[in-house]
């Protein structure tokens, strides 16, 4: 490599790059049965979403459980991951994948008991690993027992739990979040004799969240669960939360439950009260101008999800064009002082695009579909993984993972992504993307031993993403790997604090296509020098020469991750990209 400041070189002439296996968090951890208190953990943390009943089954009944979650801890540990987001796993019907919950307060038995959990959760904490566990307050199952009361008994406290009408009218009308499957938000109960108020599933009935028994109820569950060994909640659904519940208000401008976000200041005060580090995650897919609302001037909740940042940054690296990312920056409001964003690339649901602008919200319906159109799905997003989205290019795979690392705020992965797992379109609406984790090339992809007709979901085994083409095992040990490439980011991000706690800003470019931004002064030990911290992507398919500034000693300048090419000269830095290159540099101020 050409650079006036000659980097540090490994045996083999290559650059060194500080990350390294013996450096990453697993090789010391702690063992206890409660991470270390640290109350601005989730500035910084890498966050692990996983579905129980599709991650690892350890009975071989074909449904993923804890026994089996707790034999893949390990893999967690080694992939380097701060935090597991484990998503529902409460007694259920599971006619919307267990987001519609029977009971709050136990464990759905096909996935172990109680005890199961407290064992996954104290086997996480042994390795420095926190755990959230999503909670559905914005509705019930209606097989819940409050649900089944309150049809039954209107004269029944839990009658009040949820919201009726005798009389519908124009007022009482609005769109479903489900439009395909639901023609509103009113369902007729033929025990109660009255309609019901679903802005989801008609099978699942909204919580009168305004009702202050119900709010005690909630604040019961958050404790019965931090008791249990929890860290924090991810709380499903927090925009219809405070919606006005029964009425025609479709935005907060709209609602009138003026003190609706008292629920979430009330929700923290009582997590904080038990747990002085356990945190509350938003998922409230909004509009970019109300998004500051819910973290409550920093009293509601700490986390939330960066849907806009996930639209755009998706996108971006799609269509190999950085404009996006110019765009969800000027959009989304500064909250800097009040909370964190979670920025992910894709989750358990639809890619959503409603927060694109409507030109490249068609592009993308278009651009990134598959061939049939059976992807599209509720007028709004793609049931496609990561890597359908760009082909299965492992190098525009990790480039996303790059730049998503690269962003301030904290990092949400989906399980499978690490290692570039792909859609089931045969399976209906959501379920396409939620398929078992492919683990080896071994029957059910090592994910069960059960008749594959047994499985929860069937393995992807056909096609490109067939698990006897990916899988973990194929790539844990391959140093060119997607998987190795995923862990090497993780691992960087730990090993930069100018990312969570510096001065972010975006470098202008000569090309649309390369991205390029700094982070300053960490504040992290008084007495270490002032750094800087350089992040460059090329998005494009061709080679990208790019020259921006870097006021730093030269002879301080190291490779933190990325194979891109660079020369670092007096007060610069040219970087020679090839497609899909990255790398990030850190340097001493002068």
């Amino acid at each position: 490599m050409e650079t006036a400041a000659e980097t540090k070189m490994d045996g083999d002439g290559t650059a060194a790059c500080p990350i390294g296996r013996s450096n990453r968090k697993n090789s010391n951890p702690r063992c206890c049965t409660q991470p270390m208190s640290d109350p601005d953990w989730h500035e910084d943390a890498t966050i692990y979403s996983l579905d129980i009943k599709t991650f690892n089954d350890s009975d071989g009944d074909g449904w993923g459980d804890f026994r089996g979650a707790i034999e893949k801890l390990d893999y967690l540990d080694e992939l380097g991951v701060d935090a597991l987001w484990v998503r529902p796993f409460y007694p259920s019907p599971l006619r919307d994948n267990g987001y519609d919950v029977a009971d709050y307060r136990g464990v759905d038995e096909r996935l172990g008991t109680l005890d199961d959990f407290r064992a996954f959760a104290e086997g996480a904490h042994e390795r420095d690993i926190r755990v959230l566990t999503d909670l559905v307050f914005n509705h019930t199952s209606n097989e819940h027992e409050w649900f089944q009361r309150a049809r039954e008994d209107p004269e029944s406290e839990y009658h009040d739990y949820y919201l009726w009408t005798s009389h519908l009218d124009d007022a009482h009308q609005r769109g479903n979040i489900f439009p395909e499957y639901e023609d509103g938000v009113w369902s007729y109960d033929e025990v109660a004799e009255k309609h019901y108020f679903h802005q989801f599933y008609g099978h699942q009935p909204d919580l009168n969240v305004a009702n202050p028994a119900v709010r005690e109820e909630l604040y019961d569950v958050l404790r019965f669960w931090l008791d249990q060994g929890v860290d924090g909640f991810r709380i499903d659904a927090a925009h219809p939360m405070l919606m006005s519940k029964g009425h025609n208000a479709t935005t907060l401008d709209e609602t009138d439950l003026g003190d609706s976000i008292e629920l979430f200041k009330e929700m923290r005060r009582v997590v904080e009260a038990e747990q002085d580090d356990a945190v509350l995650l938003a998922e409230a897919d909004d509009e970019p101008e109300h998004l500051d609302y819910y973290f409550g001037d920093g009293e509601a909740f700490h986390l939330q999800f960066n849907f806009v940042m996930n639209a755009h940054l998706t996108y971006a690296v799609g269509v190999k064009d950085t404009w996006p990312l110019q765009r969800a920056e000027e959009i989304l409001p500064d909250v800097e002082e009040d909370g964190t964003w979670v920025n992910f690339l894709r989750n358990h649901d639809e890619w959503n695009l409603l927060k694109l602008p409507e030109e490249a919200f068609e592009h993308a319906r278009e651009y990134f579909g598959d061939d049939a159109g059976d992807s599209w799905i509720f007028e709004r997003g793609h049931r496609l993984r990561l890597a359908d989205l760009y082909g299965g290019d492992p190098d525009r795979i990790a480039l996303a993972h790059s730049l998503l690392f690269a962003l301030p705020g904290s990092v949400a992965l989906q399980s499978g992504d690490e290692i570039g797992m792909g859609a089931d379109l045969d399976l209906p609406e959501r379920e396409a993307v939620r398929t078992p984790m492919q683990w080896d090339d071994s029957r059910n992809g090592g994910f069960s031993t059960a008749a594959p007709e047994d499985c929860y979901n069937p393995v992807v085994d056909d096609g490109e993403y067939a698990y006897d083409r990916v899988n973990v095992a194929a790539q844990r040990d391959d140093p060119d790997s997607l998987y190795s490439r995923v862990e090497e980011l993780v691992a960087a991000r730990q090993a930069c604090p100018e990312i969570a706690r510096g001065d972010y800003r975006a470098l202008d470019a000569d090309h649309k296509e390369t991205r390029v931004h700094r982070f300053d002064d960490a504040e992290t030990d008084a007495n270490a020098d002032e750094t800087v911290l350089l992040c460059a992507h090329n998005l494009a398919d061709e080679y990208r020469e790019e020259v921006v500034g870097f006021d730093v000693d030269p002879d301080t300048v190291e490779r933190i991750v990325g194979d891109g090419d660079y020369h670092v000269a007096d007060g610069g830095v040219t970087f020679r990209l090839d497609s899909c290159d990255y790398v990030w540099l850190r340097g001493e101020k002068r």
